[in-house]
């Protein structure tokens, strides 16, 4: 049986639960995944995030922390022998924490329509560009995977979901290489690969579940 101190409380297609495992698959930390159910919340979920409700629970210790991007700062710094997730500067801190709240409030807003609305396909695809200019290395984070990338690339799956359903390229070789480019690194990561789900798997699921699970998948957590 597998036994470790280490729980993630979640359902697989949710970007925001994704952003958890990435980081302790970053880490190398062994972490037991507890699947949750959308429709039917377990009572150790509904006990650990009494306040919101939510996925995901990072359980530690017998102790939960909850919200997608804290949990990413809590591993980081729990798990301070791994690859840094966060810029050790002050300033470069700012930055990437300003980035991954403009990603959440801002951008996956406008990209995450399963259906888009009609007229909102062009500012999508400015939501998209703005990551353009950021994409100048390998990963937002440098050489490595970091705080920002994970960010970002948790909605990568919605991302792909949203261009499949709306016959629409958001990430666009032409337009957006670099990011493009980013995508295909990221998403090939090892660290990644594992809890990334599959396009046409997502897009069943919706089918399956809408409009229900739609607002669940993006409900921010």
């Amino acid at each position: 049986m597998f036994e470790t101190d280490v729980k993630v409380l979640g359902a697989w297609p949710s970007p925001f639960v994704m952003r958890p495992r990435i980081a302790l698959n970053l880490k190398s930390v062994e972490y037991e995944f507890l699947e949750e159910d959308f429709r039917s919340k377990s009572p150790l979920l509904l006990q650990s995030n009494p306040v919101y409700k939510k996925m995901p629970v990072l359980i530690h210790q017998d102790k939960p922390i909850y919200e997608s991007l804290i949990i990413v700062q809590y591993v980081d710094e729990v798990w301070a022998s791994g690859p840094s997730l966060l810029p050790s500067d002050p300033y470069d801190q700012a930055l990437a924490r300003f980035w991954a709240a403009y990603i959440d409030d801002n951008w996956f807003p406008s990209v995450h329509g399963i259906a888009l609305p009609q007229g909102e396909e062009a500012k999508a695809e400015l939501m998209v560009q703005v990551f353009e200019g950021l994409a100048l290395k390998a990963f937002f984070g440098g050489d490595k995977i970091g705080y920002v990338d994970i960010a970002l690339g948790s909605f990568l799956g919605l991302l792909k979901v949203t261009e499949k359903i709306n016959n629409v390229k958001l990430l666009d070789e032409a337009k957006t290489s670099k990011l493009v480019g980013w995508a295909e690194r990221f998403c090939s990561h090892d660290a990644v690969k594992e809890v990334m789900p599959e396009t046409d798997k997502l897009v069943e699921l919706l089918k399956c579940f809408k409009p229900d699970l739609k607002n669940l998948l993006v409900d921010r957590t």
